[in-house]
Formats: C-alpha cells, sequence, structure tokens
C-alpha cells in the first residue's frame, strides 16, 4: 500500500505541477522542500556531509542555509522536469544556454559513439529534451530500476515524453547501450553515484568510494567520446550546460588497469562540475563509506552496497532515475 501511496503522490505531483501556475507551484514545491530538510534528519545530514565534500570549510549557519538550498534546488528540479512535456521546443530553446556544444558535434561527426557522464546536478532532463526536441537527436538513457514497477513504469512513461530512450540498469543495459552507440545515439550516465558499490575504487572529493566503471569500459571498448556535462540551473528560468572536452580513453595496458585509470579521470571532472554549484547536487543518498557509519551513529541504518576494487571491465553502466 506505501508503495502505492508514492506512485500515486508523483502521478498526482506531475499533474499538479503541470496543471498550476508556476508561482503557485514554485511555492508549494518550496514548502514541501523545507518540510523535508526539516524533518529528514538523514537526509539533511547526508546532504551537509556532500556540501562539505564540494565546499570544504562549510559549518554552522553557512552550512544550514547551503543545505535549505540545496533542498529548494531539488524542488526546483520536480517542477521543471514535471512541466516539460507541456513545453513547446522554441520555450525550451529560449531558456537554455550551453558552452562547449562543439564537443558533441565533434563526436557525432566522428562517428564513434557519444557518452555525456554528468553528476546529479540542476535540470539535468532540461538538457535531454533540449537534445531530443530543439536538436533532434536520438538520446538513449540509462536509469536506475525502482520499486514497485508501477513507479518505475510512471518514470520511464515520463521520460519517453520527453523523446528519451530508456534503458534499465541491469544485466542486459550494456548490450543496449553498445547498440545504442552503434545506431549514433547520445547515451547519457548519471556517474556520480556507484549504486551497487562494485565499480572503481578510487579518491573522490578526498575520501576513497567506489564510482560505476561502465562508462570508461565503454569508451575504451568502442572508441566512443566521453564528455562530462553539468546541467545547472540560471536565474529564476533558465538552465545553462557545460560540456566539457573529452576525457582521454585509450588503451594503454590491461583492460582492468585503464578503466581505473579513465574513471578516475572523469571522477576528477565531475568534481569541477559540482564544485561549480554545490548546492545544486541533489544526492541525497549515503555515497562513500563513512556516510553508513553516520547513518549507523544516529539511529538510522542503511543497507550498505557490496564495496569491492572490481573495476569490472565488462560491467554495465549505471544511472539513475532521480
Amino acid at each position: 500500500m506505501a508503495f502505492d501511496l508514492v506512485t500515486t503522490a508523483y502521478r498526482s505531483g506531475a499533474a499538479y505541477a503541470r496543471s498550476v501556475p508556476r508561482p503557485v507551484v514554485e511555492l508549494s514545491a518550496r514548502a514541501l522542500s523545507r518540510i523535508t530538510a526539516t524533518a529528514s534528519a538523514e537526509r539533511r545530514m547526508l546532504v551537509g556531509r556532500h556540501l562539505r565534500r564540494a565546499r570544504p570549510g562549510l559549518s554552522g549557519r553557512a552550512l544550514d542555509r547551503a543545505v535549505d538550498a540545496t533542498f529548494d534546488s531539488y524542488a526546483r528540479y520536480w517542477v521543471d522536469s514535471f512541466r516539460l512535456p507541456d513545453l513547446p521546443p522554441e520555450e525550451v530553446d529560449f531558456h537554455f544556454g550551453v558552452d562547449g556544444y562543439q564537443h558533441v558535434v565533434e563526436s557525432l561527426d566522428a562517428g564513434r559513439g557519444t557518452i555525456l557522464v554528468l553528476p546529479h546536478l540542476g535540470g539535468w532532463e532540461w538538457a535531454g529534451f533540449w537534445l531530443t526536441q530543439v536538436m533532434h537527436l536520438e538520446v538513449t538513457v540509462v536509469v536506475e530500476p525502482l520499486e514497485p514497477p508501477a513507479l518505475f513504469d510512471f518514470f520511464v512513461e515520463f521520460r519517453h515524453r520527453l523523446g528519451m530512450h530508456i534503458v534499465p540498469l541491469g544485466p542486459s543495459a550494456a548490450a543496449e547501450v553498445l547498440r545504442a552507440l552503434k545506431a549514433g545515439h547520445v547515451v547519457c550516465l548519471l556517474s556520480d553515484r556507484d549504486i551497487v558499490g562494485d565499480g572503481v575504487v578510487l579518491d573522490f572529493f578526498g575520501e576513497t568510494t567506489t564510482l560505476p566503471a561502465g562508462p570508461a569500459a565503454l569508451a575504451l571498448r568502442t572508441g566512443a567520446s566521453l564528455l562530462p556535462v553539468g546541467c545547472y540551473f540560471q536565474g529564476s528560468r533558465g538552465h545553462h550546460a557545460v560540456v566539457q572536452a573529452p576525457v582521454e580513453a585509450v588503451r594503454q595496458g590491461r583492460l582492468r588497469d585503464d578503466v581505473t585509470r579513465v574513471t578516475t579521470a572523469v571522477a576528477g571532472r565531475l568534481e569541477q562540475l559540482i564544485r561549480a554549484a554545490p548546492e545544486q547536487w541533489h544526492l541525497q543518498q549515503p555515497n562513500w563509506p563513512s556516510d553508513y557509519d553516520a547513518l549507523d551513529a544516529i539511529g538510522r541504518p542503511h543497507a550498505r552496497p557490496l564495496v569491492g576494487p572490481s573495476a569490472r571491465p565488462g560491467g554495465a553502466p549505471t544511472g539513475s532515475a532521480g
């Protein structure tokens, strides 16, 4: 029953966001975000920990304000995302700017495949919608399966309306992504969180954790360009994306070692993108081993992923639904 209520809540929120004037929706979303920020000690603590990683030295009232700003940004993410399907491409294009798009053009012209690696920043779905509806590109996104299936189906349906092809993370994801790359799709992988925890062990924001091996493995296997991308809110209505130059992904030795080297380089690029606007980093889950220790300390134990230095060369890409 609880899962059905969650699915119903998302569907109702999407309908509300599309049918009510934007100023009213924004006020409602911000009020809900502040309630969540106050009521969820677990999420508030994790957001604070992630903010301090991206911006060392945050503490006291400055940290509290940054945490509140992060929850407000997350509320805006949902408002902007849920209203997207009803917006004409011209309006999306008007409110969207991008630096470095030439890297996407050069990659597409090369014909070896294009992989965008993104952190959970700002309104990344605006970028996907802009690519499909304004630039008329085929976009494939790998997403995390959700429970119950009705909730996952809702998000798949929603992203299909934005023109995206959806691949659930799982055993067949790598094969489906390879087909998408061969077909000339732009593949988007949210890569700042290792959902399973069996990716590459590395240093991320000064602390050891794992990040998914899939993006590097795919680039090394196919020759596809690996382009780090950050998507940011800009002003009250705007969105801005930054496409960085490709991460060098060439074979130099053992595949396992190459995957580790390239993934480490990707991690450094993701740090740069996140540090540009850490309050827009919508990561509210534990992402480092010490996060689980901190949750245990406040009596909020959380299932730990399988952590190990596997760096599987054939590992599936990763993604996230939210």
